[in-house]
């Protein structure tokens, strides 16, 4: 190995974890970030509730990738890992009433990436802040720094760019156009996470929300908790749901079933009983004021009617237009094709640069799965260089 360092360009999870799994091993890192601070996309995803990973079987951990390699990666750093690794760093952690993962109450998202930066800095890991990615080759990259361009020289390059998301933290997925003319893949960057944009106007229900609901697609369904919003509607059942929709035409119809642990016979036998609509609803099926707001916007003969409204309940439709704009949304889908990386997800044009995080081609609900997957993209290409030169 050459005295030159391995230089990470992006201080995010992704190239984090990568830094820190080669530094354990006593390699020389240099980290570059574009902004004046580490990880500020990270600390967003913090604000409300910092979930970090879950809590469930691996198996069912991994069903919820779209891609079968991430799959692979994330089962080589799992959420138990992710658990370790932060006890490790001083971040004890529980599991929440839904099997989210969180640092214990007291500390704050700040405190885990500060934890977490010293503990880097204890490895000997070289953080620069300023400096963004103008250009690389096979063995330099440039950087833009006041206004200098700037030539590194570097043993291994790990590129975690991030997506198009949430672009105030400087995820503004400026890299497209360098590997664009590389001619390297990058599939286009899509809304992912998303809420949709509706037909219907919720100015009566505008910021309520219905819990413990399943939104149905198609075949593919989803338990959950949406909320109504000024433009339509948001939650992670819907989240789930874009990577399905996202190929049709909009507009196009999503169901609620307001009682997914009941059949249409069960919830008609209710309705068929002595009292109004309205209390039969509230007693005999225990829907919230949401719910039954709701279903009032069903036609009077579908209202009245036992099997109709039974129904309704079951398939409530929504006419979605589509989702909401890519800078506002939880993440984005797309970004370098897999066609154009290898299984230690280095460039097949650059054999020296890997891509991690983000900025890759998969995606993932919230609840913890995303910052699972860059931790775990991290870990894994800073195994690759591991071995690498363990048999070099």
């Amino acid at each position: 190995m050459s005295g030159n360092p391995i230089v990470i360009i992006g201080s995010g999870p992704a190239g984090l974890m990568a830094a820190q799994e080669l530094a354990i091993q006593g390699y020389k890192v240099h980290v570059y970030e574009q902004n004046k601070a580490a990880a500020r996309k990270f600390l967003v995803a913090g604000d409300g509730g910092f979930n970090l990973t879950h809590s469930e079987s691996v198996d069912a951990f991994v069903e919820k990738y779209d891609v079968a390699f991430v799959q692979d990666i994330v089962r080589s750093f799992d959420n138990k890992a992710t658990v370790e690794w932060l006890s490790k760093i001083g971040i004890p952690t529980y599991v929440g009433s839904s099997g989210k993962i969180f640092p214990e109450k007291h500390i704050k998202p700040i405190q885990v990436l500060q934890a977490w930066l010293a503990y880097l800095k204890e490895l000997g890991v070289s953080v620069f802040y300023q400096f963004q990615l103008v250009d690389f080759d096979e063995a330099n990259v440039y950087l833009s720094h006041k206004n200098e361009i700037i030539t590194c020289k570097y043993e291994k390059l790990i590129l975690g760019l991030g997506g198009a998301s949430w672009k105030k933290t400087g995820s503004d997925a400026f890299w497209v156009s360098i590997f664009e003319q590389k001619g390297i893949k990058v599939k286009a960057l899509e809304s992912a996470n998303s809420g949709y944009n509706t037909q219907e106007d919720w100015n009566d229900i505008e910021g309520q929300a219905l819990k413990n609901i399943g939104i149905r697609y198609k075949n593919y369904t989803r338990l959950g908790e949406i909320v109504f919003t000024n433009y339509g509607v948001e939650g992670s059942p819907l989240y789930y749901m874009n990577r399905f929709t996202r190929k049709e035409t909009f507009p196009l119809n999503l169901e609620i079933d307001l009682k997914p642990n009941m059949s249409v016979d069960s919830i008609t036998e209710k309705l068929s009983g002595v009292g109004s609509v309205v209390s039969l609803l509230k007693n005999k099926l225990k829907l919230s004021k949401t719910a039954i707001a709701l279903l009032k916007r069903l036609d009077k003969d579908v209202f009245t009617e036992p099997g109709s409204l039974a129904m309704a309940i079951k398939q409530y439709p929504i006419h979605v237009t589509g989702l909401r704009p890519i800078e506002e949304v939880i993440s984005t889908a797309g970004g370098v094709s897999f066609e154009e990386l290898d299984k230690n997800l280095a460039l097949y044009r650059f054999p020296n640069v890997h891509c991690v995080g983000e900025m890759i081609d998969w995606e993932a609900p919230t609840g913890g799965y995303l910052l699972q997957g860059c931790f775990s993209t991290g870990a894994w290409v800073a195994k690759a260089i591991l071995r690498h030169y363990a048999i070099s």
